[in-house]
């Protein structure tokens, strides 16, 4: 394999050179603004590298589904306001009085003193039907039948819509190898009944697919594949530590999206690796902005984000204002600061990431060697001598790091090649001592 990729290398290194920068170059400052309207009545959908955002009124849909056939994850629209009549957004508890035998005759004393279920503040796969889940196989709403492979549902819920009137809901079944689902709701006193088989194939290329209590109808309303977008500026429910649940506005990371949260760097900060970087559905959350006393928004002063995206880059984020309510507009500057070193040749999903660059003498590497579990490196001068070579073992999907010393080596231009599963991923350094 190394031979092959040594010479694979040669036929790219000057198509890469061109194409690639290293990680403290950057292509400057953008300024953007997300519009959520007033009272923050659109949720928007956002991409990193082309600045395209896509937004959408969330008010209709009211629960949603997973398109995953892996998943059994089902969301609550928990946090769509309807301020006209006063109403948080789409409120579920768990029937406390029966299992599934007591779907016929619903009696809902004491509903007030039920828990309220929401979505996980940090998990998209634990949503507001999953939160009474025990682990593998109960996934809160039922459970999974190793012989089908289906997770059969067994229990009753009582959803209150935006409308503030109430219906009783039961996931029956989710037919795995179908990737569809069963279910059925209707008004407390069992009138106005509807069964739904809800096939998700035809959203498979979104992360959830919408279904609306209130028109009977599926929503599909993620405007743009899963792949196409990195984070959503949303109102959304979130949980103290202590249990307490409180409705806030800020932004959410799609899957595998991860993020590195500063607070309080200097203004020039661009040690994106300073910490390990949060993958979970919440890392830039809410807390970037304040309220003062006289109900004056301000964001926090500071503070900087660093987001990695689907496609390996690295964009440093800082916020510059956030409107409030009356439009929800926010303004934030976006930095490319570490393209991803990916081969248009070869469509792989890993990066490279290099710097301080100048380097002296160290060189860092950020390596996501994506579906791999080994990687050989090797460091030469723009002239193909070769100064450092290394094969190691590297935890595949993950960010990796790798200190090279270079204090030793002259002054000049040099290239640090990364082979992966038989392709090389290239970066030009300069040691400048």
């Amino acid at each position: 394999m190394k031979n092959k990729s040594i010479i694979f290398f040669s036929a790219l290194t000057a198509l890469l050179l061109n194409s690639f920068h290293g990680s403290t170059q950057s292509v400057g400052l953008i300024t953007d603004t997300i519009l959520m309207g007033p009272f923050y009545g659109k949720e928007v959908y956002y991409d990193l590298s082309s600045g395209s955002d896509w937004a959408i009124d969330r008010k209709q849909w009211d629960i949603a589904f997973q398109t995953s056939r892996m998943s059994a994850s089902i969301l609550t629209n928990d946090a769509s306001n309807n301020n006209a009549l006063g109403v948080l957004g789409v409120e579920l508890f768990t029937y406390e009085n029966a299992d599934t035998t007591g779907w016929s005759a619903v009696d809902t004393t004491g509903l007030s003193t039920w828990k309220l279920l929401v979505n996980s503040t940090t998990d998209w796969e634990t949503g507001a039907f999953c939160q009474n889940q025990s682990g593998h196989p109960d996934y809160g709403w039922g459970k999974y039948n190793a012989v089908t492979h289906d997770v059969i549902g067994d229990s009753i819920y009582i959803i209150k819509l935006r409308d503030g009137s109430f219906k009783k809901l039961w996931i029956m079944r989710k037919y795995s190898s179908d990737n569809k689902y069963a279910f059925k709701y209707a008004n407390l006193d069992g009138s106005n009944e509807q069964s739904i088989m809800l096939d998700c194939n035809p959203y498979a290329t979104k992360n959830f697919v919408g279904f609306s209590l209130t028109t009977d109808q599926v929503v599909d309303f993620e405007p743009v594949e899963s792949a196409g977008w990195d984070i959503l500026f949303a109102k959304y429910m979130y949980t103290y530590p202590d249990g307490v649940l409180y409705p806030v506005t800020g932004v959410l990371s799609n899957y595998d999206i991860k993020v590195n949260r500063f607070q309080p760097v200097a203004p020039d900060f661009r040690i994106f690796d300073a910490a390990a970087m949060d993958s979970t559905r919440s890392p830039i959350g809410w807390e970037w902005k304040y309220l003062d006393p006289s109900f004056i928004y301000h964001v926090e002063d500071s503070l900087v984000h660093f987001i990695l995206d689907k496609s390996g880059d690295i964009y440093r984020l800082v916020f510059k204002e956030f409107a409030g309510s009356s439009t929800g507009r926010v303004v934030f500057e976006k930095e490319l600061i570490s393209l991803a070193s990916v081969s248009e040749l070869t469509g792989i999903s890993s990066s490279l990431a290099v710097y301080p660059n100048p380097a002296s003498d160290y060189i860092n590497l950020l390596l996501n060697p994506g579906s791999a579990s080994s990687i050989i490196l090797n460091l030469k001068t723009i002239n193909g001598q070769s100064v450092w070579e290394k094969e190691m073992a590297v935890e595949n999907r993950s960010l990796n790091k790798l200190l090279i010393p270079s204090g030793n080596l002259p002054n000049g231009i040099y290239i640090i090649t990364m082979i992966v599963n038989g392709y090389s991923l290239t970066k030009k350094v300069i040691i400048q001592h």
